[in-house]
């Protein structure tokens, strides 16, 4: 979707978006040629069903990337990040899994074996959680330490 200056017939830009507040958010826009502003108030409703639609405010800042919107989903399962329970498509792990392994860290066959001794039901949400701790704190490879940091951090 994108706003219009009717006498300019120009896209209007982001100009900024505030919120959300108490569930609602307010998004100024502002014509590039006559600088005439527009605003947009959303309700709380109205804020939540945007969420919902997985809509970004204020357009890209980077290049589209070909069918990502398919693979976001298939990947998440919904515009929301989620990540996919029980899903019955078989695309969907294998997306998810070739998403993941983007960047992941290298595992030691000690940290390997420890990652055994946690029962199956939360391994896979307890290593994606090792890794992307990993990623924040510049470890490219998971050991015994890592995950002993992870532990403390953790109150464990």
């Amino acid at each position: 979707m994108k706003f219009l200056c009717i006498p300019c017939d120009e896209p209007m830009l982001l100009e900024k978006a505030l919120g959300p507040d108490d569930g609602s958010m307010s998004i100024v826009y502002r014509c590039p040629s006559c600088s005439r502003d527009m605003a947009m108030l959303t309700n709380r409703m109205e804020t939540q069903m945007v969420r919902s639609l997985g809509v970004k405010i204020g357009g890209r800042t980077e290049e589209a990337q070909p069918m990502e919107m398919l693979r976001s989903s298939l990947a998440t399962g919904n515009s929301q990040e989620e990540p996919v329970t029980g899903s019955k498509c078989p695309f969907t792990g294998v997306v998810a899994a070739a998403d993941s392994m983007a960047g992941a860290p290298t595992w030691t066959a000690e940290a390997e074996a420890r990652m055994a001794a946690i029962p199956a039901f939360v391994r896979t949400s307890v290593r994606k959680q090792i890794e992307e701790f990993a990623r924040q704190h510049g470890h490219a490879v998971v050991d015994a330490q890592v995950l002993d940091e992870v532990r403390g951090r953790l109150g464990m």
